[in-house]
C-alpha cells in the first residue's frame, strides 16, 4: 500500500477534496494508495476532526512548543517518517519549512499555491494579482523544495480575473478549481505518471493536459 500523509493547519478543504476523490474512486483498491495520517501544527485545526470522523489517524504537533523552526521541523519529519510515506501532501499547511524537513522528503512532497507560479510567491496572492492588472489567475501544484514556492511546477488551474472581482471572490472561484487540480495531481503521482527528475517535473503529454485545468 502506498501511504499518503497530509499536513494541514486549518480546515483542510484540499484534504477533504483529496479524501473525497480517493474514497469515490476507491484508491486503496484501484491504485493501492490510502491516507495514513493527517498532521497539523495547530491542535485546534478543524481538519483533524474531519480525519477522525473518517477513520484516519489525526495528530497535532504544536509548533509553539518548540524553541526553533529547525527543532519543530526535525520533530515533524520524524513523525511523518514514522508513517513510511510514499507521498507527503501540504494542504493549507501554514508554515515555511526549512531544509531540515524539505530535504528529507524531496521528490515525494507536494504543495498547492494560490497563484500561477512563478508569479506571486508568498502571501496575499489574490490582492497582488488584481493590483497587477492580471487577466488570469489561479493555482499551482508543485514539488516542494527548500525555496519557498520555488519547486518544480506539476499542474495549474486557471480562472479569469473579472473587473468586479475582489480578493475574496477571486479566491473563492480559484478554490473550486483547486479542489479538482490537487486530487488529480496526487493520483497522477501515485500512479507513477509524475516524477521529479533533475529539478523538473516529468510527465507525458496526456498527463500534462489532464493537469492543466481551465475555468
Amino acid at each position: 500500500m502506498k501511504n499518503i500523509v497530509i499536513l494541514i493547519s486549518g480546515r483542510g478543504s484540499n484534504f477533504e477534496a483529496i479524501l473525497e476523490r480517493s474514497r469515490a474512486e476507491r484508491w486503496a483498491e484501484t491504485i493501492g494508495a490510502d491516507i495514513r495520517a493527517v498532521i497539523s501544527n495547530r491542535p485546534e485545526a478543524k481538519g483533524l476532526v474531519t480525519a477522525k470522523q473518517n477513520g484516519i489517524e489525526a495528530v497535532a504537533l504544536d509548533h509553539k512548543t518548540f524553541a526553533s523552526r529547525e527543532e519543530f521541523d526535525k520533530a515533524l519529519g520524524d513523525l511523518v517518517a514514522s508513517y513510511e510515506p510514499d507521498l507527503v501532501v501540504l494542504a493549507g499547511f501554514m508554515r515555511v519549512l526549512t531544509p531540515v524537513f524539505t530535504d528529507r522528503f524531496e521528490g515525494r512532497m507536494l504543495n498547492i499555491h494560490p497563484a500561477l507560479l512563478p508569479l506571486f510567491p508568498g502571501l496575499h496572492t489574490h490582492e497582488r494579482a488584481i493590483e497587477a492588472g492580471c487577466r488570469v489567475h489561479g493555482s499551482t501544484v508543485h514539488f516542494v523544495s527548500s525555496v519557498l514556492d520555488g519547486g518544480a511546477i506539476i499542474g495549474q488551474a486557471v480562472v479569469p480575473v473579472l473587473p468586479t472581482d475582489t480578493p475574496d471572490t477571486l479566491a473563492d472561484r480559484g478554490l473550486v478549481l483547486e479542489h479538482k487540480l490537487y486530487p488529480a495531481v496526487v493520483k497522477a503521482f501515485l500512479e507513477g505518471r509524475v516524477r521529479l527528475e533533475d529539478g523538473r517535473a516529468v510527465m507525458d503529454d496526456a498527463t500534462a493536459r489532464e493537469l492543466a485545468i481551465f475555468a
